[in-house]
């Protein structure tokens, strides 16, 4: 780790970190409040997503669903309108609803095929987008002078890595430039989540062969053949499976690559002072429980 003690935190004159869990849990919050200090650089990496990887195939689908309507069609072939995706850090729904959901078309779901294919290519640049990560703290502080960098990340990154691993291409990269600091819920915090997602379901992103499974499951437990699958109520399910799925992961990201801190802890954060706290008791910890 870039900072392997407290102190060394703690005196450093350029701080890096990296925010992982899962979503909803305040990374992106924390992020944004560190930013408002004018003294840290944010780096999203769901905008970076949904900007430099994966625009194109965002905005390619809503002219593809545009076409489908005459009036709009004329328009676009006579090059009279313009169709983009307006993606901010407050609003990434243009990546959402390009990964859709499968099942039934009738419901908005997409075939199960298609499905895969977009998950492979959310992949592709999710992986990207976590590799720039260096390049970006070399930029934010040589273009604005930024000493301090933090980066947000989505929560499928443990979807795409192997933390047994030392030589694990993201996480080295990642731990070579930054501290990785997991934000770990409480099981009220689970509840609260599925909760919010049963309200609300959202487009995820899955590793394959937990994807494959959990089709499979859904299908075989239900009876069901790919069309008729309710697209809102697989990805409930899927959901719920994948916090069970994901807290081992992120807990040996932890392990080995960084540290813990409790969401209850982080929700009190109002500014720097107070993260740098938080993240130095962290580090306490750890060395505790390495002695």
């Amino acid at each position: 780790m870039i900072y392997r003690t407290d102190q060394e935190w703690l005196n450093a004159t350029e701080r890096q970190v990296l925010l992982f869990g899962m979503s909803g849990l305040g990374k992106t919050h924390l992020a944004k409040c560190l930013r408002g200090t004018g003294r840290w650089f944010h780096y999203s990496v769901d905008y970076r997503i949904g900007t430099r990887y994966m625009g194109e195939l965002i905005a390619d689908n809503a002219k593809r669903e545009a076409m489908k309507v005459p009036f709009l069609r004329e328009l676009l072939m006579s090059d009279s309108i313009y169709i983009g995706s307006n993606i901010t850090f407050d609003n990434l729904d243009p990546v959402s609803t390009y990964l859709g959901k499968p099942g039934d078309p009738g419901r908005g779901g997409l075939p199960f095929e298609e499905y895969q294919r977009r998950q492979s290519e959310f992949r592709e640049a999710e992986v990207a987008a976590l590799h720039d990560t260096g390049r970006f703290i070399d930029r934010a502080k040589a273009l604005y002078g930024y000493r301090n960098f933090v980066c947000d990340t989505g929560g499928s990154i443990c979807e795409w890595v192997d933390p047994t691993n030392p030589e694990d291409p993201i996480l080295r990269a990642l731990s070579a430039r930054c501290l990785m600091i997991w934000i770990k819920g409480s099981d009220d915090h689970t509840t609260e989540l599925v909760r919010r997602f049963d309200q609300s379901p959202k487009p995820m992103a899955y590793r394959p062969d937990f994807l494959l499974r959990m089709w499979t499951e859904y299908q075989g437990t239900n009876d069901l053949t790919d069309g008729d699958v309710d697209p809102d109520a697989f990805i409930r399910f899927t959901y719920a499976q994948a916090l069970a799925h994901r807290q081992p992961l992120y807990a040996s990201m932890a392990q080995h690559w960084g540290v813990t801190v409790q969401a209850k802890d982080m929700a009190h954060v109002d500014g720097e002072a107070a993260f740098v706290d938080v993240v130095a008791a962290a580090l306490r910890e750890r060395m505790r429980q390495v002695a």
